[in-house]
C-alpha cells in the first residue's frame, strides 16, 4: 500500500511541477544527473522538470540511512540524527529531578542503633548507682564499657560508605566521652568513698553525651549523615 502511496504522490510532484503559469514553456523531466550526500555511499538519481531539480523522497531516504511514513495527507521523512536525538531526548531523567543524596548504608544504621542502645544502658546503669549511692568502681563500669564496645566494633566492621565512616567517627567519640564520664565517677567514688547524688545535674559531660546521642538517633532516622558539634 505504501509503495502505491508513493508511485502517486510522485506523480502529484511531476503533475504539480508541470502545472507552471501558462507563459511558461512545459518541459518532460530530464535526467539531471545523481545526488551524493557527503559521508554516504549511495546515490539517488535527479530529475529537471522547467529548470528546477528533484529526487524522488524514498530514493533520499534511502541514501541519507532514514525512512518515509504516510500519515493521513502527510508524508514523514524521518533522518538518522533527528531520530538518535528524540530517542537520546526521552531517556534522559527531567532536568529538574535532584539527585538523590547518598544515604547511610542498611548495615550500618542497624549496628548503629545497636551502639547507641548499649550507650543509652551504660548510662543509665551509671545514674542509677550515683543517685541510690551505690559503689561506683572501676571493675562493675569496665563490663559496661566492655558490651559497649563490642556493639562498636559491629558497626566497625559495617561500615562500607564514606557517610558511613563520617558517622562512624562520630559514634566512636560518643563512645570515648562516655567512658571519660564513667572514669570521672570512678575516681570521685576512689578519692571520697563517695558521690554526690545529684552530681549529674550540672555535669557538662553528661550533656554533652545526650546532645551528640539525639543528633546521631535523627541521622538513623533520615539515613543521611550530619555532622553534629557536640559529637567532638
Amino acid at each position: 500500500m505504501q509503495k502505491i502511496i508513493a508511485h502517486l504522490l510522485r506523480k502529484l510532484v511531476l503533475v504539480a511541477a508541470a502545472a507552471l503559469p501558462i507563459a511558461a514553456c512545459a518541459q518532460a523531466p530530464q535526467q539531471a544527473g545523481t545526488l551524493t550526500i557527503a559521508g554516504q555511499p549511495n546515490q539517488a538519481a535527479l530529475v529537471r522538470i522547467n529548470g528546477k531539480s528533484y529526487v524522488d523522497i524514498e530514493s533520499l531516504a534511502r541514501i541519507t540511512g532514514g525512512s518515509v511514513r504516510f500519515q493521513g495527507t502527510q508524508t514523514i521523512l524521518t533522518l538518522p540524527g533527528k531520530a538518535s536525538a528524540s530517542a537520546a531526548s526521552a531517556s534522559a531523567p527531567p532536568a529538574t529531578q535532584a539527585a538523590k543524596p547518598p544515604q547511610l548504608s542498611e548495615g550500618f544504621l542497624s549496628a548503629e542503633i545497636e551502639e547507641l542502645t548499649q550507650v543509652r544502658e551504660w548510662r543509665a546503669a551509671l545514674v542509677n548507682a550515683v543517685e541510690n549511692n551505690n559503689p561506683v568502681t572501676a571493675t562493675w563500669v569496665g563490663r559496661l564499657q566492655r558490651s559497649t564496645d563490642g556493639k562498636l566494633q559491629l558497626a566497625v566492621a559495617a561500615a562500607t560508605t564514606e557517610q558511613d565512616h563520617a558517622a562512624l567517627d562520630l559514634l566512636r567519640n560518643e563512645f570515648t566521652s562516655m567512658q571519660q564520664m564513667s572514669d570521672q565517677f570512678v575516681a570521685m567514688q576512689a578519692k571520697d568513698n563517695y558521690v554526690s547524688p545529684d552530681s549529674f545535674a550540672s555535669n557538662a559531660q553528661d550533656q554533652k553525651i545526650l546532645s551528640c546521642e539525639h543528633a546521631l538517633v535523627a541521622m538513623a532516622a533520615t539515613k543521611q549523615f550530619q555532622d553534629e558539634p557536640t559529637c567532638h
